[in-house]
């Protein structure tokens, strides 16, 4: 399953994974793990066995593969945040538990492109940097939303900094050692993640 799927919560057969997605997945990899500008398009091809001539057939550069990695997660995630909000029109709680469900899924599914977007996505170039910035205004859009019908009188501005803390706690896959297993990984982003949004948010 490549990421794009894994964003948008996938469940139906994969589809079979081309050459062009798993150089992608081996340059994601070495991106998070060393940086963008520790890695050339040398070492891509080397640790996928594929010769320079038949990388640049796939992508033109690493630009190219930074922009193929995170414009479709985006995309995924916004599908996937517009799916789990409309799904629970009258039960904001339900609603704000299917979103948690469906972003921690994506996150421990996902650590390196996590990583990749927290630390790279200024190398990106102008015009591909402000459609994924746009694209998670949208996503952070589906949160405020749900936030303020389960907080009546919780302003938007107020809606917007519960959401990016929400994302700081299910965003922290990358820095997870593997001491815990991935089901109670889950298990407890969930909980704090829920928790942290319940709790009351009247002015003190």
């Amino acid at each position: 399953m490549t990421v794009e799927q894994q964003a948008r919560g996938a469940t139906g057969p994969a589809r079979r994974r081309s050459r062009k997605d798993e150089i992608l997945e081996i340059a994601v990899g070495l991106f998070a793990s060393r940086g963008y500008h520790g890695v050339s398009m040398d070492d891509i091809g080397a640790a996928a066995g594929v010769t320079g001539p038949a990388l640049y057939h796939h992508f033109a550069g690493k630009e190219a593969m930074l922009a193929a990695a995170l414009i479709p997660v985006s995309e995924g995630l916004l599908a996937g945040g517009r799916e789990r909000s409309a799904g629970q029109p009258d039960d904001p709680r339900a609603a704000l538990e299917s979103l948690i469900d469906f972003h921690v899924e994506f996150a421990l599914a996902n650590p390196a492109v996590i990583a990749l977007h927290l630390h790279e996505l200024d190398r990106l170039p102008e015009e591909p940097r402000r459609r994924i910035r746009r694209l998670q205004r949208l996503y952070v859009e589906e949160w405020v939303t749900t936030l303020t019908a389960l907080h009546p009188g919780l302003p938007d501005g107020e809606a917007r900094v519960l959401a990016h803390a929400a994302f700081g706690l299910m965003n922290s896959t990358p820095f997870l050692g593997g001491e815990v297993d991935r089901r109670r990984r889950a298990e407890l982003l969930r909980g704090a993640t829920l928790a942290a949004l319940l709790a009351p948010t009247a002015r003190a």
